[in-house]
């Protein structure tokens, strides 16, 4: 086994070996290996230094970008997926990546790796990182620039809300989608074990319902609940519609929906 991988990493670096050369001018040849890092790349690099981007990026079901995704070669979110493409950067993040991170070191291949977002300064943190090393931070200061301003209109007062996933799942009331919410002016109830049931939208319905429609024909049996006349009267005083796929991510996307649903509330 070390032999093949000592063998795998030779031949790769074969391919790769003019990368560290490139890494003093903005790179020309990028490949994100993760589906969060895919729609980074799509919305600050110039189409044509997007070299490659995962099979999730070309999705319908994973991201609103999948059309935009489909005019790259795809992935399957390895390193040796991409070898072949002489990959100047590579983008991906945390987790799983560390093997592929480790080896695209040893090959000199200049790599970004994000943490997994836990807030929204890391977002601000992944746009401003990623728009540098690709060349164009002025993208970046774009984008910026209009959460800066999402944030600052926030509305002062939040809605009592529930986000609701397929399965009767649900959020924590302090994580990144919280966060998100609250400048919709929603603010997530927090609930054991982030669980939905019915008992809880019959006892005590939250002003606001935030429906995920993530792969929502794949709702598991145990939330065919919300389809009895009872519950539709008393789950919410108001159920909103949100598109689940920018809820995976939680990035740069996230702007235009959260405006999106402040609008549809009026706030």
């Amino acid at each position: 086994m070390r032999a093949f991988a000592c063998a795998s990493a030779i031949s790769l670096g074969l391919l790769l070996a003019p990368a560290a050369s490139l890494a003093a001018s903005p790179p020309r040849r990028v490949a994100s290996l993760n589906l969060c890092t895919d729609e980074l790349l799509m919305l600050l690099a110039e189409p044509r230094q997007i070299a490659s981007v995962t099979h999730l990026g070309q999705n319908p079901a994973e991201t609103p970008l999948w059309r935009q995704g489909r005019a790259y070669p795809r992935n399957d979110g390895s390193l040796a997926a991409v070898a072949a493409l002489r990959p100047d950067l590579v983008l991906t993040m945390g987790g799983g990546a560390r093997d592929r991170v480790g080896l695209a070191a040893r090959l000199g291949i200049p790599t970004v790796d994000l943490p997994y977002p836990q807030s929204l300064g890391d977002i601000e943190a992944a746009v401003a990182r990623v728009s540098a090393a690709l060349g164009h931070p002025e993208r970046g200061r774009a984008v910026l620039a209009r959460l800066a301003a999402l944030k600052a209109a926030a509305p002062a007062r939040a809605l009592d809300a529930i986000w609701l996933g397929g399965g009767g799942r649900t959020v924590g009331a302090s994580g990144l989608e919280a966060q998100w919410m609250r400048l919709a002016g929603l603010a997530q109830r927090p609930l054991a074990g982030d669980r939905v049931s019915l008992e809880t939208l019959l006892v005590g319905p939250p002003a606001v319902l935030l429906r995920s429609d993530y792969r929502s024909g794949q709702y598991s049996a145990g939330q065919r609940w919300l389809r009895h006349p009872l519950a539709a009267r008393a789950r919410a005083g108001r159920t909103l519609v949100t598109d689940g796929r920018l809820w995976t991510c939680m990035g740069p996307l996230m702007i235009g929906e959260i405006a999106r649903l402040r609008n549809g509330l009026g706030r």
